[in-house]
């Protein structure tokens, strides 16, 4: 039995996502396999169906666990708390409660310059990050309450560092990192660990980047000291289960920065 087995995680943004050498490509996916390997079962969401149906199907079949995956999209134009409602609901009824929240999801146009940023693109980060945070937590606080659950949100080094061409992005994960320290101060009586961590993890998006664009990878994507990026699953998947973990020893509210395997606590 795994640290667990029997609990039930949602998991935003975690369709199955692979690197060429077969590890996991995407923080997500990362996420999830390594609760799947802890016997959790999972409700993973996300906007592409096949990622979705991948994930299933590996996530279950080799790990035995069941994973309920549900398209859900939160985004300027959307009923956006009726789309999270729905997600909380059917990962009620199909497994009774909710145990752990990873608010996973973001996306961005990064790239852009802050003058050059249009409002749409301002709104794709904050919507997609900040805006389902706020969403998903709301709405999971009674059923986490309940489990004396965990909260894992994430944030980046964009936001921390501010990172050329990088400003909704940033704004939405420095949103969140404030979110999250408010939930965690307001939830620590209920009994709820509220955590967040700035990863700097080696995707599929970045080897793609790589390839296509070397010199501008060079430039813009820094080695981290540890002289290598984070692992997926190995690394910020893991911290995600110790986070969840009965024996968890941090405090709630902490951010945890973690690049090439190096962790801090700032």
């Amino acid at each position: 039995m795994g640290f667990l087995t029997g609990k039930t995680a949602i998991i935003t943004g975690a369709g199955r996502a692979v690197l060429s050498d077969g590890r996991c490509g995407s923080i997500g996916y990362g996420i999830a396999t390594a609760y799947a390997k802890e016997g959790c079962n999972l409700v993973i969401t996300g906007r592409n169906v096949k990622k979705l149906e991948d994930a299933k199907a590996e996530l279950e079949e080799k790990y035995g666990i069941k994973v309920l995956i549900l398209q859900a999209d939160v985004n300027a134009g959307a009923d956006n708390e009726a789309v999270v409602a729905n997600v909380v609901k059917q990962t009620v009824d199909t497994f009774g409660g909710i145990d752990v929240l990873i608010n996973n999801a973001q996306a961005s146009a990064s790239g852009v310059s802050l003058v050059d940023h249009t409002t749409d693109q301002f709104n794709l980060a904050m919507y997609s990050g900040l805006y389902a945070a706020f969403y998903y937590m709301k709405a999971c606080y009674p059923y986490l309450k309940e489990s004396k659950g965990t909260v894992i949100n994430f944030a980046s080094g964009a936001g921390l560092f501010g990172n050329k061409g990088q400003c909704a992005y940033a704004a939405a994960k420095e949103g969140i990192r404030g979110l999250t320290r408010v939930a965690a101060t307001e939830w620590g009586p209920d009994g709820i660990n509220v955590n967040i961590v700035c990863p700097l993890a080696w995707t599929s998006q970045l080897e793609q980047f790589q390839n296509a664009y070397p010199d501008a990878f060079k430039a813009n994507v820094h080695m981290p000291p540890a002289g290598h990026y984070g692992d997926a699953e190995l690394e910020i998947g893991r911290v995600c289960v110790q986070l969840a973990s009965p024996d968890f020893k941090y405090m709630s509210g902490e951010t945890l920065t973690l690049e090439g395997g190096m962790g801090q606590r700032p």
